[in-house]
């Protein structure tokens, strides 16, 4: 068996080795992926990818001086550096005169069409004589505002006023070549630039990065005052990179070692711990390997998740090893292993029931994280009964003084029964943990498990309110059988958010239908602008007379008009998004997509100035009885999700015990409670630990308990095998496996990322409880105890 064993391993190898190293696999990070197919909306999948994926590759730099020269200086020697590494960073393209110029030409032959409500309110209100002195003005002060093109093809500003209105949406404006925006009199440069690398690739972030600090260099140096504030995907994903990069330095090179010097002070030998990881190693390529030809993609949370089984199947190993030192030379390891079969079988077995509850869940990533820890284990499980045997002679290994130590330490530890004190402690740890888990709290806001530094969050902020641009994670989804019905229902979405602006809840929104109207609007505004400002005794006739112009003025200007947009000429959204006016608002418009209920348009209305979290209530209703309109709020749907897994695995983990409960009452009777009372405990006891330090419970806790669980019912298992085989170095297997764990999942808790010091946190107490918990529930006599040390 160990030779067709080994022509399995192979095939796992070569086939892990084709998916990383041929294909080039990428797990799969998406986390709406985890939802029930039927929860997932592919339309709003699109547009959060649509959003998200525009975001995370942008990088934007805002140089910043004391007067408009210095700026320009220090941003000229900023993009100087950038400009040497095109392969890294595209820049945004200077702005020239003709290219301001064209930015508008598309909306300019269709000017009639385009009137801001303000216009449409005074259309609809002011008589002639406001029109025409409005027109008067317009030719002669030198103070009525810009003007876009000659005065015949706008005389009333409406386009000139439009333009304005697009221009509020954003305080950047063009400056000789550049675009800038301005505070309080200081002149901030703004650089745009686009990655061309995907922003989570570490090799992105350690080229990158260094370039960045050259160019602010740089930029110092042409002026030593000068203010950079920068804000992108790819800087926090650098900082969350560099301070794993620490923490594996420090965490997981002191586990490792720690490990090591534990295996070596107790089998004088690195065998065992070659071993160990030989059998992990084997559960861990099987596991991907399957779950990608089951899936045909492994999630990112599957394989984080899927490395805890490390903890579980180390178990299999020790308990080996362990028992092959205390085991009789005589007793060669065929027959050794045969002894230890039933509780190698019920481990496994206890394991396998766990994650077998998460399968049953109707959500994939909790399917696909099951079936990854059980193959794990199993293929782990079968490498420790199909290979130890074979590398393990009863010569191999010898024990040590330091693992006789340990042994015999066992003999300190109490026996519960019905005594005194025994009572006593339960009285104190029921009131210790029924007032802790009373005051036990969930949080689920994904927002907590992000600690960006300061310092990086402070340039964000700053950037943000000098920009004021939208959010990419809250916004409206428009959706309609055609582009015109979307536009139609963005123009009666926008009736709603006009209150809230003036409200000061947003500040502005950014839509499609800002840019290109719907038809009917359109339709709807020249026949206004026709009607109020074109007709044989409107505005134009009162406008000639005051000019001394004739009719065939009129009627020139009239037909003037007319050309900036006739019925079967409108502006459309395909024809808008070929304009370079287009590249900031192309983001918006997803066009024709295919959702659940077949081809939809839909397109995204954006916020800006969101920045009170709990006016977000308000923004939802706004979308309330519009139909096609859905408001998206992505923090909070993610949140949710993690606050279901969270809810499901509470209960899986409950019915786990349940079950395994069942499966050890089959051999230990009414003796199987022995071996659930120290997890259960321990359980108890970290909730309650939460509750007494004010930690909201999370999705990573809950993780973290299934896997005391699996450790927790191992330790009792060989406890109790002990009972009935009278092996004296379990306690040698239980204490190298909880220091095992300890080292390589208790030291998380020192990270200073919350998913794994929440993760580590957990498993420090339950372990530690566990592993000092479970020899009370012994059934061996104290008498046992010392007459197994002195046989020692």
């Amino acid at each position: 068996m160990a030779l067709v064993w080994a022509l399995v391993v192979g095939l796992l190898l070569a086939h892990n080795g084709y998916l990383w190293l041929v294909k080039g696999v990428v797990p799969d990070t998406d986390i709406l992926a985890l939802l029930p197919v039927e929860q997932r909306d592919p339309v709003l999948q699109q547009a959060f990818t649509h959003m998200v994926d525009a975001a995370q590759q942008r990088l934007i730099v805002m140089v910043g001086a004391d007067d408009w020269d210095q700026a320009r200086a220090a941003a000229d020697s900023y993009s100087a550096v950038l400009a040497k590494h095109p392969e890294l960073l595209q820049s945004s393209v200077k702005l020239s005169a003709q290219s301001q110029q064209d930015w508008l030409a598309p909306a300019q032959q269709m000017r009639l069409g385009l009137l801001t409500p303000a216009q449409q309110q005074a259309l609809r209100e002011q008589p002639a004589k406001y029109w025409a002195d409005s027109a008067l003005q317009q030719l002669y002060s030198p103070f009525s505002g810009p003007k876009l093109g000659a005065w015949q093809d706008d005389p009333f500003g409406l386009f000139s006023g439009w333009v304005q209105a697009r221009a509020q949406e954003t305080p950047v404006r063009p400056r000789d070549g550049y675009l800038f925006v301005e505070e309080k009199g200081r002149p901030y440069i703004v650089l745009l630039l686009n990655l061309r690398q995907p922003a989570f690739s570490m090799a992105t972030q350690q080229a990158l990065l260094p370039l960045l600090e050259q160019a602010a260099t740089a930029a110092r140096h042409t002026v030593p005052s000068v203010e950079l504030i920068r804000a992108g995907v790819v800087l926090h994903a650098g900082a969350g990179s560099a301070q794993a990069s620490r923490e594996m330095s420090t965490i997981g090179i002191g586990s490792l070692l720690g490990i090591v010097l534990l295996m070596w002070l107790t089998f004088r030998s690195l065998r065992p711990i070659a071993m160990i990881v030989l059998s992990i190693g084997v559960g861990c390529l099987a596991a991907f390997s399957l779950c990608w030809i089951i899936f045909g993609q492994v999630h990112l949370l599957t394989l984080v998740f899927g490395a805890s089984l490390i903890g579980v199947a180390q178990d299999y190993g020790i308990y080996f090893l362990c028992s092959r030192v205390a085991a009789d030379q005589s007793l060669n390891s065929q027959q050794l292993l045969r002894r230890l079969m039933p509780g190698l079988t019920l481990t496994l077995a206890a394991a396998v029931i766990g994650y077998i509850g998460l399968a049953l869940t109707p959500f994939p990533g909790l399917r696909q994280m099951a079936l990854f820890s059980v193959l794990g284990l199993v293929f782990a499980w079968l490498t420790v009964i199909f290979w130890f045997p074979a590398l393990l002679k009863p010569a191999t290994l010898k024990s040590s003084s330091f693992a006789g130590w340990i042994g015999r330490t066992r003999r300190h530890w109490p026996l519960l029964g019905w005594n005194r004190a025994s009572l006593l402690a339960a009285v104190l740890f029921a009131a210790f943990a029924s007032i802790g888990i009373a005051r036990l709290q969930v949080n689920d806001d994904i927002r907590s498990l992000q600690t960006p530094p300061k310092e990086l969050l402070a340039e964000q902020i700053k950037l943000g309110k000098l920009l004021d641009a939208p959010t990419p994670v809250q916004f409206y989804l428009v959706r309609g059988a055609s582009a015109e019905q979307v536009l139609q229902r963005e123009e009666a979405l926008k009736l709603k958010l006009e209150p809230l602006v003036a409200r000061h809840i947003i500040s502005g929104y950014q839509a499609m239908s800002n840019w290109t109207p719907s038809l009917q609007a359109q339709n709807a505004n020249r026949a206004l602008v026709s009607q109020a400002l074109l007709g044989d005794d409107g505005p134009l006739k009162m406008l000639a007379a005051q000019l001394g112009e004739d009719a065939g003025w009129v009627t020139q200007m009239r037909n003037r008009a007319l050309a900036g947009g006739s019925a079967g000429h409108e502006l459309t959204p395909a024809e808008f998004l070929k304009s370079a006016a287009s590249e900031p608002s192309r983001h918006l418009w997803l066009g024709q997509v295919t959702g659940a209920q077949g081809n939809v348009y839909a397109s995204i209305v954006a916020l800006r100035g969101v920045n009170n979290y709990a006016d977000l209530p308000i923004l939802k209703r706004a979308a309330d009885q519009l139909d096609g309109v859905q408001w998206v709020d992505k923090v909070s749907e993610i949140s949710s999700v993690l606050g279901h897994y969270r809810q499901y695995m509470g209960w899986v983990l409950l019915c786990a015990y349940a079950a395994i409960y069942l499966l050890l009452f089959m051999r230990y009777r009414l003796a199987a409670w022995r071996v659930l009372a120290s997890p259960a405990l321990a359980t108890l006891a970290i909730l309650a630990v939460l509750g007494w330090s004010g930690q909201p419970l999370q999705l990573f806790h809950v993780l973290a308990l299934m896997l005391v669980l699996g450790l927790g019912v191992d330790y009792g298992i060989f406890l109790q095998e002990q009972g009935m085989q009278r092996d004296r170095f379990a306690w040698l297997t239980v204490g190298l496996s909880a220091a095992s764990a300890l080292l390589s999942f208790g030291l998380l808790a020192l990270s200073g990322t919350p998913p794994l010091h929440a993760f580590g946190l957990t498993m420090l107490i339950g372990i530690a409880v566990v592993w000092m918990i479970a020899p009370c529930f012994s059934q061996d006599s104290q008498q046992e105890e010392e007459k197994n040390a002195i046989t020692s």
